[in-house]
């Protein structure tokens, strides 16, 4: 019935349509995106509730895979006009669909709040509020949520409540950070893996008892992937349909074509370029349709569809121009996937950020240099689109042909933030270090900020763990574990700043709190993931990553060949200023007594001397100036975690996966706001309430010796160690970039960067005059792009603190 709807929808349109082709398409594809309002769709809402009705008592895998195949042959699709590429997440264009099975609680506490947020706003409309409040109750008690809360010790709770830990997002998605096995789906089609599925069931021996839930799973993985080809075909008809009313030749000779490539890849193997970029793109959308885990990427897409844009190119079937215009509508559908989030989880992701990385570059599995020509094609396109995404990333290595860099430098020059670098001197090491195999650690893609993965083969979060606030556990610290407004003591510490003997006994108060806070994270983490593998297994998902089908195990259950996850962890910077100044001031240069620095700090330096205190703490040197002194500090303060951390081993040990245990990683998100909101003045020199820095950048103070130097400090870091969660570095460059020369300078700073062991740097090339204006005529700026964190976002949809903190990062000059 909604099909009819979208055809006679489109036929009272066709009338005023115009024939628009190469860039004019694109234009209009943008300019209608970008003109939506994003929205709350409630159609798998009422789909999926009614499913989990009807197969209430049936394994929560098959359970879940009846309602994937229910809500794929009944959920609205359409086609865009002028689309080349189809596929819908919802029933409307960059619409929010609702994942109950995750949390409910939340979406009908906000329901009345989501069109009213200062940021990430969403549309709802009457009807949908309607179906909210109506389907949501059925959901009480049988959520993630819920079975999480009802098991987690009160001090997570208490940790929570004072902000040094925050897992909401945890318990509201799936689990996401990950990239699908595309070339497999691609060399072998749907239904070769679904024919495998069978296979692999049909020679277990139930009499064994290990048996039963593979065969489980394995029915599962079958209802999922013939619900695929259902829905594939379903477009297949869609596109006939409209064709043969269809009055415009090109149009219709482009419908007739989609008709016959999604007719085709619901089975079977791709042969071109349409098809293959088609196959991806149904992948990538179901796989943000079963789950709403973010940061599902789409990996090295310029290595696995570069054979069917050279075949094409040699047999005549395509031209660069034509297999752009491909590339440029797939990004654009891209762009179309949006995620509802809590309030509470969005704070800490403002943006509409979704996280689906693309890498281009890099090395191939020999080691050779993996560039081609389809890496500067996707660069071409993200340069036409300029949309946040896909996130963009573009992988630098000792042989990387310079024309690349510089072409990529160029695309950053025109100011959107994009693509960010990453470094695969430091990256490969990183992940051997953590037992991976050399051919998996060269053929690495992203997945989320900066952390990395093996396509195809790792498991679930990556990243996106439990964020844990490094400035909070430094001010418990330096009052003896109490929280100072609450008076909460959850780890009794070895006294406060008033009465440390020495720096000597600081550091152990510090890692005392940091153990016992880093122990609290990984029980939330471990009570979220064993809940996960119960109430939310992904069929589909699993089967897109190798070893599942082979193993008879969803991904949260060890199916993967590698799994190894990292939470977050939030202003590094902060805490190595902190304790450097602490060092030189209190206890080498004895400029200040502790009760004289602690006095000032509880005052937030309002008291007699308290801006006098304040100038001194500020005047230091910083962490970002190249100083050994603080780099060496603000180092020894976070080795504490990264060795700390690698003790632990995560829920999928000993299940099958190589790895099984966790590492660091920096990639905050703009968690640095929401945490600094509630941390009180700190010998940094930062006052109450402030942001943190982000990521592992310098403080916004730091900086005064230029970016060479800014950059050298966070090369120090133990970047070896933080695979494959990853280390992130925001940059903000005046945009006095001119000319040749300009651009030779900043590949150079780049380069030098990674050869110093950086593991990464994005950069926004835009003046503070011009994020001053966008922010008093933002309908000026409607498309203004900005670098938030390792995300991209329109700078005007952005919460205010937000914007005054990307204003307030440090213009550098080149």
């Amino acid at each position: 019935m909604t099909t009819l709807t979208t055809v006679k929808r489109l036929e009272k349109e066709k009338a005023q349509r115009k024939p628009v082709v190469g860039k004019d398409r694109i234009r209009t594809l943008r300019d209608q995106i970008l003109s939506a309002t994003p929205e709350i769709c409630t159609e798998r809402l009422r789909i999926y509730t009614d499913a989990y009705k009807e197969y209430e008592e049936y394994p929560v895998v098959i359970k879940r895979a009846k309602a994937l195949e229910k809500l794929l042959s009944e959920m609205t699709i359409f086609f865009e006009d002028y689309q080349l590429i189809v596929g819908n997440q919802t029933s409307n264009l960059r619409a929010a669909p609702i994942f109950p099975e995750y949390a409910w609680d939340w979406v009908l506490q906000e329901v009345d709040e989501f069109g009213k947020r200062p940021s990430d706003r969403y549309l709802v409309g009457e009807r949908a509020k309607e179906d909210i409040r109506q389907l949501l109750p059925y959901w009480k008690e049988k959520t993630l949520k819920e079975r999480v809360l009802s098991v987690i010790p009160d001090e997570v709770i208490k940790a929570t409540k004072i902000s040094v830990i925050e897992w909401d997002g945890l318990v509201t998605a799936g689990g996401g950070h990950l990239i699908a096995d595309f070339p497999t789906v691609l060399e072998k089609g749907f239904k070769a893996i679904l024919n495998e599925a069978k296979e692999n069931l049909s020679r277990l021996d139930l009499t064994e008892p290990s048996n039963i839930n593979k065969a489980i799973f394995l029915k599962a993985v079958c209802i999922a992937l013939g619900a695929v080809t259902k829905f594939i075909k379903r477009y297949a008809k869609l596109a006939e349909t409209l064709a043969a009313k269809e009055s415009d030749p090109k149009r219709r000779s482009e419908l007739k074509e989609i008709s016959r490539v999604c007719d085709w890849i619901s089975e079977n193997p791709s042969r071109d370029f349409w098809e293959a970029i088609q196959t991806v793109w149904f992948t990538q959308l179901i796989l943000q349709i079963e789950s709403n885990g973010h940061s599902i990427s789409l990996g090295r897409f310029d290595q696995y569809m570069y054979p069917f844009y050279k075949k094409d190119l040699e047999e005549g079937r395509t031209t660069r121009e034509k297999a752009l215009e491909l590339i440029d509508c797939f990004f654009i559908k891209i762009f179309s996937i949006v995620k509802l989030r809590s309030w509470g989880h969005t704070v800490h992701s403002i943006g509409y950020p979704v996280f689906q990385n693309i890498y281009v570059g890099g090395q191939t599995p020999k080691g050779e240099d993996a560039t081609n020509e389809l890496s500067y094609l996707c660069l071409d396109a993200l340069s036409d689109i300029r949309l946040s995404e896909p996130n963009f990333y573009a992988r630098i290595h000792e042989n990387c042909p310079g024309d690349f860099l510089i072409k990529c430098c160029e695309i950053v020059k025109e100011g959107f933030g994009m693509p960010a670098f990453v470094n695969d001197s430091i990256i490969v090491p990183a992940l051997l270090n953590q037992g991976i195999e050399l051919e998996d650690a060269l053929n690495y893609g992203g997945v989320g900020c900066t952390e990395v993965s093996v396509p195809g083969k790792c498991g679930y979060r990556i990243n996106g763990q439990t964020k844990l606030s490094l400035l909070k556990v430094l001010e418990l610290a330096l009052n003896n574990g109490k929280e100072p407004e609450t008076g909460i003591q959850l780890c009794r510490g070895n006294g406060d700043l008033s009465n440390f003997k020495s720096f000597g006994q600081v550091m152990e108060a510090w890692k005392r709190q940091l153990d016992y806070y880093t122990k609290l994270s990984i029980t939330v983490d471990l009570t979220k993931d064993f809940a996960m593998a119960e109430l939310a297994p992904d069929a589909f998902c699993s089967a897109m990553v190798q070893d599942c089908i082979k193993r008879g195990k969803p991904l949260d259950e060890g199916g993967a060949v590698y799994d190894i996850k990292s939470g977050v962890q939030v202003g590094p910077a902060n805490v190595g200023d902190s304790l450097a100044n602490i060092k030189r001031l209190v206890f080498e240069e004895k400029k200040l007594t502790g009760k004289e620095l602690k006095e000032a700090l509880d005052t937030d330096f309002e008291g007699a001397r308290g801006e006098e205190v304040r100038q001194m703490l500020l005047e230091t040197p910083k962490y970002g100036e190249d100083d050994d002194y603080v780099d060496s500090i603000t180092k020894e303060a976070y080795d504490c975690y990264v060795k700390e951390i690698r003790k632990y081993k995560n829920a999928v040990f000993g299940k099958g996966p190589k790895g099984g245990n966790y590492s660091a990683s920096t990639n905050v998100l703009t968690a640095n706001i929401g945490f600094g909101k509630h941390i009180g003045a700190t010998p940094d020199g930062r006052k109450a309430g402030e942001p943190t820095a982000d990521g592992a950048s310098p403080e916004h103070v730091s900086g005064r010796k230029g970016i060479t130097a800014y950059m050298k400090s966070v090369a120090k870091m133990s970047n070896l160690w933080m695979g494959p969660g990853g280390n992130i570095l925001n940059v903000r460059i005046a945009r006095n970039v001119e000319g040749s020369e300009g651009i030779r300078k900043l590949a150079n700073i780049i380069r030098g960067f990674f050869k110093l062991g950086g593991w990464h740097t994005q950069i926004n090339m835009v003046s503070t005059q011009t994020l001053r204006e966008a922010q008093k005529n933002p309908e000026k700026y409607r498309d203004l792009m900005v670098r938030v964190a390792a995300y991209c976002a329109l700078f005007t949809r952005l919460h205010p603190d937000v914007q005054e903190d990307i204003i307030d990062r440090l213009e550098n000059q080149l």
